[in-house]
């Protein structure tokens, strides 16, 4: 007994202390792969395999795993020090900054909140138009912010919704389908159902123990606990007689005693609203390259690999991504309604207001008043919106292609990105006064932390510095560092050339089928580990193997980086999917059935758009002269 005890102490001792053991034996396990093969290609692919194992695993935290290559590239001589350390700021990491700080004034002011309420108000209470109006605004909010911040932006607004609706159904036991116009036999029936519970309540306040007269739910309709029926006899000396009285009640959706939910199709609701809001936070992420991380992971690698390719910007990543987008977004809602709602379009999709039911009606009124707490747009939510769209439109017109943008104004070129432009009005930001310098009928009052010294001063700026770290994601700007670091080693060392000739007898594969095989990999493999991780890993791969089959890199590339987003099924898979799951309202099996058929509904637009719109857009008919001067240059 005392054996096995001990041995279950060590074994507890050993899985509590399993990251620190995994940190500490991957790399001396693999240690002997540069040791006995001491070459270039060796050591960084050890560097390679050991930075990967800890991003997967999460033994450190991703930031710290992505700086494993600043310190062993150095020590096995692959890069210097400098030159590794050069490969951690980049210009993606400026367009970041820009946007981050456009971020805290939209959150600061609540600009994201009112756009919210808004399209929910055009949507309607119905459950299908509920869904697809917070579905809307999710994706439109994620385009600009990470998909994370709009989550938890957008949940809470959501889950006041849904807390009016279960409110409403505790006092309303009625069934979402009775609206205003019935049929006679339907308002016969809930008076029926009024009587009874007139009665049950009576009887309820006509026992000598109240305490013991409460309702149950059973399988065929309401019953009385014991006790309560008309034959029960005036004195019970405090004991009840066992046989229960069934009162006969028209079959409709019982209120559910032992839930938090009044019915199981309000739970249905929750359900529905809930992920709907972490796959819209997904979808919306996609369609600008700096929606996402990984976005901005595959466009600073890309240029970095093929700096003569000129043709990843805004404007193509939009052109490209926003049909994807809207096209996932009718699907994933039509898959979700089927999935929880049923397939019942016409009674969930409603616009007509003779067809809301009280707690519609009630729901749509909670949403008018949190409208109304916002108050009149405020100067500071001006100003945002305009450096908003602003924003959007030099983006838009630095280099459209089919015309010539406002770079060609200056005399040198590819000296401005989007970068500087995020930069710019980011910085001007922290410059305007976040009061009007003209006096007005109405003064705007802040409505962020600083509200007391905004008072004091009244030249305070949009944003502070305190607004901007809040927000800025530093543990992403070092990991997307790492991948830069770990892609110039791969360049340096020649590694990726030797993964590319190991990758030789795929050559018979047509490229659809080598892009589907690499959206299948990446969108399992992003299920387990971290997205970010995930793309850094497999973009240097990808592209070696696209060059040794001579097939546009952006081929494989961009659906990649697209399916790796689609890390949807588990809570793990991305932090706003752990947002959604920490309200309560969702399962993991919830999850899985709903994220799987999202994953499958983005792997097919995603392949449809690369071999239709995406073929005449980059060009995906023929091997680039970039890639081939990127391949001729990597085997001298």
């Amino acid at each position: 007994m005392r054996l096995e005890t001990a041995r279950m102490d060590l074994f507890r001792r050993l899985w509590t202390a399993r990251k620190l053991i995994l940190v500490v034996m991957i790399p001396l396990s693999l240690l002997p792969l540069p040791l006995i093969h001491p070459s270039s290609e060796s050591s960084c692919a050890y560097v390679l395999i050991v930075t990967a194992v800890y991003w997967v695993s999460e033994a450190v935290p991703l930031g710290a795993a992505a700086l494993v290559p600043a310190f062993l590239y150095p020590l096995f001589g692959v890069l210097r020090s400098s030159e590794v350390a050069s490969e951690y700021f980049k210009d993606t990491t400026l367009l970041l900054m820009g946007v981050i700080c456009l971020a805290a004034s939209i959150e600061k002011w609540n600009l994201h909140k009112r756009i919210a309420l808004r399209m929910v108000m055009i949507a309607g209470a119905k459950p299908g138009m509920l869904v697809l109006g917070f579905m809307c605004c999710t994706v439109f909010l994620s385009m600009w912010l990470s998909n994370t911040s709009t989550t938890a932006m957008v949940m809470p607004i959501a889950e006041a919704v849904l807390q009016q609706l279960i409110y409403t159904g505790i006092a309303d036991s009625h069934d979402d389908s009775d609206t205003v116009e019935t049929q006679e036999d339907e308002n016969d029936k809930e008076e029926t159902l009024n009587k009874n519970q007139l009665e049950l309540l009576y009887r309820r306040d006509s026992c000598e123990k109240p305490e013991l007269c409460t309702l149950s739910e059973e399988a065929n309709g309401l019953a009385l606990k014991p006790g309560v029926g008309p034959d029960l006899p005036k004195e019970t000396n405090g004991y009840l007689p066992e046989a229960a009285i069934d009162i006969p009640v028209p079959k409709k959706p019982k209120i559910r005693r032992d839930s938090l939910y009044p019915t199981k199709r309000d739970h249905m609701i929750c359900k529905c609203l809930s992920l709907s809001i972490t796959y819209a936070a997904t979808i919306g992420g996609l369609i600008t390259i700096t929606g996402t991380s990984t976005n901005l992971i595959f466009a600073e690698q890309f240029n970095n690999r093929y700096p003569e390719a000129k043709v990843i910007n805004f404007g193509t990543w939009f052109i490209f991504s926003l049909p994807i987008a809207l096209i996932m977004l009718v699907l994933t809602w039509i898959w979700l309604h089927c999935l929880f709602l049923g397939c019942n379009f016409t009674e969930t999709c409603s616009w007509s207001k003779k067809r809301k039911t009280k707690r519609e009606i009630l729901s749509e009124k909670r949403i008018h008043e949190e409208y109304q707490k916002l108050g009149p747009i405020s100067y500071p939510e001006v100003v945002t919106g305009l450096f908003f769209i602003l924003m959007t439109l030099l983006w838009f017109t630095r280099e459209p292609g089919f015309v010539p943008g406002w770079t060609s104004l200056f005399e040198k070129k590819g000296y401005r990105t989007d970068a500087t432009v995020s930069v710019l009005l980011g910085f001007l930001l922290f410059l305007i006064p976040a009061r009007k310098p003209w006096p007005s009928a109405f003064s705007s009052k802040s409505k962020g932390e600083d509200d007391e010294e905004d008072e004091e001063d009244p030249l305070a700026p949009m944003i502070t510095w305190k607004d901007f770290l809040r927000l800025m994601p530093w543990e992403i700007v070092i990991l997307v560092g790492g991948g830069y670091a770990l892609a110039a080693g791969c360049k340096v060392s020649g590694l990726s050339m030797w993964i590319g000739r190991q990758l030789e007898p795929m050559s018979g594969l047509p490229p659809w089928a080598v892009t589907l095989l690499a959206c299948l990999l990446v969108s399992a493999v992003t299920e387990f580990a971290s997205n970010p991780a995930t793309l850094t890993v497999f973009l240097p791969i990808l592209s070696a193997l696209s060059e040794t089959l001579q097939i546009n890199p952006l081929h494989t590339l961009i659906p990649a980086t697209m399916c790796v987003s689609f890390g949807v099924m588990l809570p793990v898979g991305n932090p706003p999917n752990a947002i959604v799951f920490s309200y309560g309202h969702v399962q993991i099996s919830d999850m899985v059935k709903a994220g799987f058929g999202v994953n499958l509904i983005g792997v097919l637009v995603v392949m449809l758009a690369i071999t239709t719109w995406g073929v005449p857009l980059f060009q995906l008919t023929e091997f680039p002269a970039w890639a081939v001067m990127r391949n001729v240059t990597g085997s001298l």
